[in-house]
């Protein structure tokens, strides 16, 4: 882990950047899970929705829920936690972070890329919200912040699909735990099944799998991109590049390091 990283009041800020209908809010759920965590759900999305003026889901709830402000939400990120807290897990969406809002913060924290394929995301983000578009998914800013921080860091940061933590958890948040700088959890295998206090106002409109859950699922089983609508299958198309570009770097269970070096 980069010595830029903050820790100066001994906690290890962890930004994961994941698009939507990934396992983003599951893995939120194990990190929550840990004794020595706290987590923050999305906290860039009501400053994301008042600066682009989309119409998603709730929204009139997710505005009054959160800072609008972007400098604001940063300050948040770097609040002094509760005590006993060491580590604090931020689940972030990749296309929150538009064209004017800071992001020189992420240089201050340890970031990870949660992903998964282009078909798999928008198969099960229209069954939510029909409407989606490539800059929806965040596939292509996703692939702009890891570039950013690659280049400065000179090494991938850590990179897990999300069918790699579903068919072998406890491997692979060994593996991702080790290249946060963090000691991995059993306790991060289950959790308690409903909501809660630190989910987003959004989470009735897309929770509802996870609420059920007491810990991960089998992995999921893909599609082709094939059997997607054409206006579909050609955002997918125009994602996979940046979702392979990551992949090439994903921590796998049985490897000490990411499958492909810098270049």
């Amino acid at each position: 882990m980069s010595e830029a990283i903050e820790r100066q009041d001994g906690v290890v800020r962890i930004a994961m950047w994941s698009g939507p209908r990934n396992i983003s809010t599951a893995m939120m759920r194990s990190f929550g899970a840990r004794a020595d965590s706290v987590v923050a759900d999305e906290p860039f999305y009501a400053a994301y929705l008042a600066a682009t003026g989309l119409d998603h889901p709730l929204r009139a709830e997710v505005l009054a829920g959160q800072p609008t402000d972007p400098d604001a939400v940063v300050a948040g990120l770097f609040a002094p936690l509760p005590a006993g807290k060491t580590v604090f897990y931020q689940k972030h969406m990749t296309h929150h972070m538009i064209p004017g809002f800071d992001r020189s913060w992420t240089e201050r924290v340890a970031n990870a890329f949660l992903i998964r394929r282009p078909e798999d995301v928008l198969a099960s983000y229209v069954a939510k919200r029909e409407d989606v578009t490539l800059e929806d998914i965040g596939f292509l800013q996703q692939a702009e912040i890891f570039d950013r921080l690659a280049d400065r860091l000179g090494a991938a940061p850590p990179v897990v699909e999300g069918n790699d933590v579903l068919a072998a958890p406890s491997k692979t948040l060994t593996l991702l735990c080790a290249g946060l700088g963090i000691p991995y959890d059993p306790a991060m295998l289950a959790w308690e099944p409903g909501r809660r206090a630190t989910d987003g106002a959004w989470a009735p409109h897309w929770y509802h799998a996870v609420e059920a859950s007491t810990g991960f699922g089998p992995p999921r089983e893909g599609i082709e991109a094939s059997s997607l609508p054409d206006h579909l299958r050609a955002i997918a198309d125009a994602a996979r590049p940046a979702y392979e570009r990551l992949a090439a770097h994903a921590l796998r269970p049985g490897t000490l390091t990411t499958t492909a070096p810098l270049g």
